[in-house]
């Protein structure tokens, strides 16, 4: 678990220092990666490829695993619907944080300084600073690597977690504590340097252009 941070947790919680993405393609091994995970991580439910009503239904299965193990549980939706869902907080691009509501956690999902300085003044309680490697969920995206990623993340008010190529192996060399990951913590093999070169070169399409898409661009409509 992170350094304590208690802008909006209370002060014997801390932020924690591993995040899990749910997403389609590790759906299938999320109980035993949430089993797995220390305890006190935290938890990022996604899920944009499935039908409201079945998402709400995994989220419940999911929520009720991750808040045995002392988890933190995120959605990735608007404020109101973490409410309703009773999510921990929820995560978004920066102006989708907004409208807000007291006692969530809000995670902001960025990717360059101008969104940095957005998360900065809307308030955000941390955000997620990517894609730090390459990664299956931004094919064609160009990558921070370490020095980049740092120098963005001095800009942060708040607590930054890296993402995009995650494992323990790359927070090593990024030399980061705080981070998430898709594959780098659902036991999937997290990409080598032949295949990254291929993502690199192919056009953003597909499935995962438009899951990461809506990610970028979501804004709190419920």
């Amino acid at each position: 678990m992170g350094a304590a941070y208690s802008k909006v947790m209370p002060p014997h919680q801390t932020l924690p220092d591993r995040w899990l993405l749910s997403d389609a393609r590790n759906d299938a091994a999320l109980e035993r990666a949430l089993s797995r995970l220390p305890r006190g991580s935290g938890f990022i439910y996604r899920h944009y490829h499935l039908p409201d009503e079945q998402r709400f239904a995994r989220f419940r299965v999911l929520a009720r695993l991750a808040r045995a193990r002392g988890h933190c549980v995120i959605l990735a939706d608007s404020a109101l619907t973490a409410k309703e869902w009773r999510a921990d907080g929820y995560y978004g691009a920066p102006r989708a944080l907004l409208p807000r509501r007291s006692g969530l956690l809000t995670l902001a999902t960025v990717h360059n300084l101008r969104e940095i300085a957005l998360a900065n003044r809307l308030g955000a309680a941390a955000v997620l600073l990517s894609p730090a490697f390459a990664t299956r969920s931004h094919p064609g995206a160009s990558t921070l690597g370490p020095m980049r990623f740092h120098r963005l993340a001095a800009r942060s008010n708040v607590p930054v977690i890296a993402l995009g190529g995650m494992d323990q192996q790359a927070a090593r060399r990024l030399r980061h504590p705080r981070w998430a990951a898709i594959d780098g913590l659902s036991g999937r093999r997290r990409i080598g340097a032949t295949e990254a070169a291929i993502l690199d070169g192919e056009s953003a399409g597909g499935d995962d252009a438009h899951r990461e898409h809506r990610e970028y661009t979501w804004q709190a409509a419920r």
